[in-house]
This record gives structure tokens, C-alpha cells and sequence, in this order.
């Protein structure tokens, strides 16, 4: 893993300030630099050459959002959007995934010595992970609906994803293949809880299956895609005629809530027939719980590194040999299908 070199893009003086000291407070982080507007960043790129930038939506000129367009056009580059914009206006993130951004990280718009002090760390993390990121060879999401006609009869198996950085891009392409008959499906993702509101408004209108936020007490049917992404509960799933979701209102298990390790971990304990996968992310929550479903005798996926934006998950994946295949992006929703298939 390379150091990351930022260049903070930003038409406040004062968040650009901010921004500029939070990262240089971060490991393995430092900013080369501080552009005001889109021509002054162009700029910035070709004399200082920054491995990630991080971007403002709303700047006068060319937007941020335009400007993105024109960076993953031209020369991608990974850009993290920092903007309030990611907390009420999480339609403006989605499209940001959609062009190609890596993450999107909301503004501190009131923090506290030690909200400030969390923010340092978890921007660190992204910034310095983008930096690491597959962005050249990424694909974004397709918003794709499953073919007319296509057969699938269930063998009784659910599923259960995990994903983070990346995963909204990941879980598009993924779950755009799935029938409305789909298996009962789990999916624990690692993103700003108001964005992954939306995503899933617009998933469960556009996908042909339902798509609903993970909620206490879910029976786990066909036709329904569950997406826990509450940063305050745990998602597992307890053994029944169906399997039903709980919420488990604990500490972070190695730092993650929801923990993908605790829900790979309760599908294996309760011997519940499964098909687990590992997607893009940071970190190396879901490797450890993918483990114990792998040893537990059921198929387990990981998203290979060339398709994945971030490696670091499924790194761990495969470091542990937790995974019975590692899979391209564009082959893992057809690969969940078939092994939940009876055909």
C-alpha cells in the first residue's frame, strides 16, 4: 500500500483549512495541495500530480459533480466527494457513484474535540484506501433489469453479502440480475446510513425483486432483498421455517457495526443453508465469518482484485481461504443464482 497525496478541492478557504489539517493528521496521508475551483485543480493535478483528490460538490463555475464527469472521462483519478450535500441530498451522492467516485464522505457540519477526532481517523482511512484503489478499471454499477423469461426455481439456500467501500457499485451490478423469485437475501453494507436509504429506494424500483432495509424480526422469503446498514445494530439470522433477520444492539466486533463476521458467523452456527460473498471494501470484517461458512460446508464467493475497487477485504478473504472461488464482479449475481438454484 502506497501513500496517498491529496488535493483538497474546495471553494470555502475555511474547509479547505479543515480538510487540509485532517489529513495531515492521518497516517500515510499527506496533501500536496489546495485548489479553489475546478480550473485551478486541473491545474494542481498536472503539476502535483495527487494520487486521490477530494472534492466539493457545489462550487461556483463547474460544479464538483461536473467536474467529476470530466476527471473519470479524461484521466480517472480516485475522488472522494466531501459535501453536506451526502446527508440531504443523497440522490447527488448516488450519481456521484455513478460517475465514478470512490466515496462519499459527509461534511463535520458541528463537531465536537471528539467527533472531530473520529473523523480524522475515518477520513484517513478512505482517503488512504481510495489512494490504493481499483479506479482505472472500474466499472460503474449497471442499472440493468434481469432478462424476460429467465427460470429460477430456489433450492432453499439464502444468500448473504457483505460489502463496503465500493459496495453500492458492487451491489448495483450484483443484484440487477436477480428475478423477482430471488432467494432470501442478506446484505450487510458499510455506508452512510441516509445514502443507503436511498439506494435502496431506487434499487426496489428498479430491480424486478423487493428491496427493504433489514428490520427486527424479518422472515427471510423469496423475493426479498434485506440491506443492513445501520451503524448502531448488528444483523443476524436465527434459524426458523423461514430464517428470520434479528437486530442486535451490541459493541462493534472488531470495530464494525454491523459486523459482516457476527452475520456470516450466525448463518454458519445455525447450519442454515447459505451462499455467502465477500464484495469491494475496506478493512477485513466478513473474512473471519466467510471462514466459518466455508468450513461449515457452503459455497463461498469473493470478488476477485481486478473487479474489486477496494482489495483490502478480499485480501483478508483470500488470505484466510475463505472463499471456495474468487469471482469477477460481472459474474458473481449469476454465480449466487445458479448455486441457489435447483436446475
Amino acid at each position: 500500500m502506497h501513500e496517498a497525496r491529496v488535493l483538497v478541492v474546495d471553494d470555502s478557504a475555511a474547509m479547505r483549512a479543515l480538510f487540509s489539517d485532517i489529513l495531515d493528521q492521518a497516517k500515510n496521508v499527506s496533501v500536496v495541495g489546495a485548489a479553489r475551483s475546478a480550473d485551478d485543480a486541473r491545474e494542481q493535478i498536472l503539476q502535483l500530480k495527487p494520487n486521490v483528490i477530494t472534492l466539493d460538490v457545489e462550487m461556483p463555475g463547474m460544479s464538483g459533480i461536473e467536474f467529476l464527469e470530466e476527471i473519470m472521462e479524461k484521466n480517472p483519478l480516485p475522488v472522494v466527494m466531501l459535501s453536506s450535500l451526502t446527508q440531504a441530498g443523497t440522490e447527488t451522492s448516488l450519481k456521484a457513484f455513478e460517475l465514478g467516485a470512490v466515496e462519499c464522505f459527509p461534511k463535520p457540519l458541528k463537531a465536537t474535540p471528539e467527533q472531530f477526532a473520529k473523523t480524522v481517523g475515518k477520513l484517513g482511512k478512505i482517503v488512504l484506501a481510495a489512494a490504493n484503489s481499483n479506479v482505472k478499471d472500474r466499472k460503474a454499477g449497471q442499472r440493468v433489469h434481469v432478462e424476460t423469461g429467465t427460470v429460477f426455481e430456489w433450492n432453499g439456500r439464502i444468500v448473504a453479502f457483505s460489502a463496503s467501500m465500493g459496495g453500492i457499485d458492487a451491489l448495483t451490478t450484483i443484484l440487477s440480475v436477480f428475478p423477482q423469485n430471488c432467494p432470501p437475501t442478506v446484505v450487510c453494507l458499510q455506508a452512510e446510513p441516509m445514502l443507503v436509504e436511498t439506494f435502496i429506494k431506487r434499487l426496489d424500483t428498479d430491480l424486478k425483486c423487493s428491496v427493504k432495509p433489514a428490520r427486527d424480526g424479518a422472515a427471510l422469503v423469496q423475493g426479498t432483498i434485506h440491506i443492513a446498514a445501520d451503524p448502531q445494530s448488528h444483523v443476524v439470522v436465527e434459524a426458523g421455517q423461514p430464517p428470520k433477520i434479528r437486530l442486535l444492539q451490541r459493541d462493534p466486533v472488531e470495530g464494525a457495526r454491523p459486523s459482516a463476521n457476527l452475520l456470516f458467523g450466525s448463518i454458519a452456527r445455525a447450519a442454515i443453508q447459505s451462499v455467502g460473498a465477500v464484495l469491494t471494501g475496506m478493512g477485513s470484517d466478513g473474512a473471519k465469518g466467510l471462514k466459518l461458512l466455508r468450513d461449515s460446508g457452503f459455497e463461498t464467493f469473493v470478488q476477485d482484485r481486478k473487479t474489486a475497487l477496494v482489495a483490502e477485504t478480499p485480501d483478508a478473504v483470500i488470505a484466510l481461504e475463505a472463499a471456495t472461488r474468487e469471482i469477477a464482479l460481472d459474474d458473481i449475481g449469476s454465480a449466487v443464482l445458479a448455486s441457489c438454484n435447483q436446475s
